[in-house]
């Protein structure tokens, strides 16, 4: 079935503030990111026959038990890592039936740590984590509630469409495509959060 179209984001009526790409407020305070199909390229309630496992200290790779590869999409440890550095607060938003197993791996799984050490848990990431069955609705309903953060200050990365319904809170939410969450798909999404807002970013001069 064809997705739907999208409704084309309009100029803000006010007009653009510009904004230095290092102004706190050409950033959101919360990006969060669906799981299946946007951080990684499975379903984990359905693909991974636990238990999974990680050979030694390898990065960014877990095996379950038939030898299924588990790992993030190649950009996506140095967008987290950026998100860390700015102090945007993390959030992970899934709908997954395997909450248990899906906790295991972001715990499991090593990524490079770009401050300098040998590696970093890509569970430490994450700021917030909702994940269970139900409407992503609930999902941010909760992530507002625990942490305060206006939903127009949220940007959101899945992959499925249903999951605009979020966007009736005012949440952004960019659509992921088959190959995943990568550089440009991130440019794109915090590019439709500052259209949204009415901020254009200026070169530093």
């Amino acid at each position: 079935m064809p997705r739907k179209s999208r409704v084309v984001t309009p100029e803000p009526v006010g007009g653009y503030r510009e904004l230095s790409e290092e102004d706190p407020d050409a950033w959101p305070l919360l990006v969060a990111f669906d799981l299946d199909y946007t951080l990684w390229d499975l379903w984990i309630d359905t693909h991974t026959s636990p238990p999974i496992k990680r050979k030694g200290d390898v990065l960014n790779q877990l095996v379950d038990r038939r030898g299924q590869d588990l790992s993030f999409y190649r950009e996506v440890p140095s967008i987290l890592a950026e998100l860390k550095r700015r102090r945007i607060h993390i959030a992970a938003a899934s709908r997954t039936s395997a909450p248990e197993l899906a906790r295991e791996a972001l715990g499991m799984l090593l990524l490079p740590d770009q401050e300098g050490g040998d590696h970093i848990r890509a569970i430490t990431y994450f700021n917030t984590m909702e994940i269970y069955p139900g409407s992503k609705l609930r999902h941010f309903k909760e992530i507002h509630r625990k942490t305060g953060i206006p939903y127009d200050q949220m940007l959101f990365f899945d992959d499925e469409h249903r999951n605009y319904e979020v966007e009736s809170l005012g949440v952004t939410m960019q659509l992921v495509p088959p190959s995943g969450t990568d550089r440009k798909l991130w440019n794109d999404g915090l590019t439709l959060w500052r259209k949204r807002r009415g901020i254009k970013v200026i070169p530093n001069k």
